[in-house]
């Protein structure tokens, strides 16, 4: 007797109530639902089981017959801030990329203690996902060793780890340095500072590195390094309170991130300083919107859509061949002059004084 919709709402249809219902046996049945077996029967028995199939409510259990060939097609990533405008491009990237082969993607915000992140971890591997991409990585990460001990296939994105001995997939954050203090040089600038994200992660310390290098080529003395306690709005404007107050000569800010250059907008404001007027300020990461901002943020466009494509592929190719040699790929940035940098004045901040509207990061 078939099965009403309430008790179908209640238990799963089987391929043995569709055979039942469609007049044929359950492999027919399995053949017509498979995309790459339907061509095995004919037409018109294909169609009556997709119509019986449709009919009962029947869904396939893909991670179940996944199971059944060794993997779940599901790939788990773990990102640092969900919030972040950085990663959104990154996800999309990886989901195209798997999609393509027939894989999904299980997301995860790691927010809070290395216990949280290890039991977030933990639930990942207990949905069987086939590997992970780590948006999250310190430079030193307990997170990617367990991986690395436990044999889970593993990527980083945006974030390398010491030691490569895991792919990655990240930006040329030298160049990015290089070409934001050359443009700063062009226009004059002397004295130059860098809010810096925390060394403890790999973009923090090389982007100091980066601006390290570039400003000893151009042979610049001037120059400051004052680090930011994450890369956030609320630590770039703490951060640039303090630069203004010690280092009154300053002429142009790099920021680490575009978060930590927004909180530069937030003290301009507040000081009535107007950018690029009184002091002109670099971002990193061209994430959306900058244009629309007043004046529209000068930054360095990160591919990370791309990122997260190779990053997607490099996963694969582990998966599909465990024990590959650890790669590392690294793309190039753009630097995407805007209305927030131009020529110094010759006039320190302390005597520097705006006629005009404070920039504003709204």
């Amino acid at each position: 007797m078939a099965k009403t919709s309430e008790s179908r709402a209640t238990s799963r249809v089987t391929i043995r109530e569709v055979a039942l219902h469609a007049s044929v046996n359950a492999s027919t049945v399995s053949r017509a639902l498979n995309p790459a077996t339907r061509h095995l029967i004919g037409d018109e028995v294909v169609r009556r089981v997709l119509a019986s199939a449709k009919s009962l409510g029947y869904r396939q259990n893909k991670l179940a017959s996944a199971l059944r060939g060794g993997q779940s097609r599901v790939v788990g990533v773990c990102l640092p801030d969900i919030e972040n405008p950085v990663f959104p491009p990154i996800v999309c990237g990886i989901e195209e990329e798997l999609a393509a082969v027939g894989y999904g993607v299980l997301i995860a915000n790691t927010v809070g203690t290395l216990k949280d992140q290890e039991r977030m971890l933990e639930q990942m591997l207990e949905r069987q996902v086939d590997g992970l991409v780590l948006a999250t990585a310190a430079r030193h990460d307990p997170l990617v060793r367990r991986c690395i001990l436990d044999g889970i296939p593993v990527v980083l994105v945006n974030r390398a780890e010491e030691g490569g001995q895991v792919p990655e997939v990240i930006n040329d954050d030298f160049l990015s340095m290089r070409l934001a203090v050359d443009h700063l040089v062009e226009l004059g600038h002397k004295r130059i500072a860098h809010l810096a994200g925390p060394e403890r992660l790999a973009t923090g310390l090389s982007r100091i590195q980066g601006f390290q290098m570039a400003t000893q080529q151009h042979r610049l003395s001037g120059t400051v390094i004052l680090e930011a306690a994450e890369f956030t709005r609320e630590a770039g404007r703490v951060a640039c309170d303090q630069l203004l107050k010690e280092h009154k000569s300053v002429t142009a800010i790099i920021a680490a991130n575009d978060l930590i250059a927004l909180g530069c907008y937030d003290v301009f404001a507040a000081q009535h300083l107007t950018c690029p007027n009184d002091i002109s300020l670099i971002g990193h990461n061209d994430m959306p919107l900058l244009d629309m901002l007043h004046p529209p943020l000068t930054s360095l466009r990160i591919q990370h859509r791309e990122m997260g494509r190779q990053a997607a592929r490099l996963l694969l190719g582990m998966i599909a061949a465990p024990g590959a040699a650890p790669h590392r790929i690294t793309l190039p940035p753009e630097l995407m002059v805007r209305g927030s940098t131009a020529a110094p004045r010759n006039t320190p901040l302390r005597t520097r004084t705006s006629k005009t509207a404070p920039a504003s990061a709204e």
